[in-house]
């Protein structure tokens, strides 16, 4: 799988965890290169998930990274996953959107990352 399918993998989730009774939100981030020199980084802190939402049923937030089968968390990642972890943040790694949904459904917190 390349960039492309994990793309395609995370509007998949998206799309299933819309229609789940839950609003999800795409995490946007990126580099500026600024006028006057230098660059700009826009966007949430490193190691931030890909996705962000929360159910309608009782208002809890979820955080959801995205992976492609083979794919690891960076260690950027992993230091989110602890800081999330330690205020019992429902948050994990999904390869699919049968993985997203098994972590709101069961209010998961840190699965698919390694203990």
């Amino acid at each position: 799988m390349n960039k492309t399918e994990e793309h395609e993998i995370q509007s998949k989730i998206m799309i299933d965890v819309s229609k789940h009774h839950c609003h999800i939100f795409r995490t946007n981030t990126g580099t500026v290169e600024m006028k006057r020199g230098g660059y700009f980084r826009a966007g949430p802190p490193s190691g931030f998930p890909d996705l962000t939402g929360f159910k309608d049923s009782n208002g809890k937030v979820f955080f959801i990274e995205v992976k492609k089968r083979t794919g690891r968390a960076r260690e950027d990642q992993i230091q989110f996953h602890y800081m999330l972890s330690n205020h019992n943040i429902i948050h994990g790694i999904a390869r699919s959107p049968e993985d997203a949904l098994k972590i709101i459904d069961e209010e998961l917190v840190g699965y698919g990352f390694k203990s």
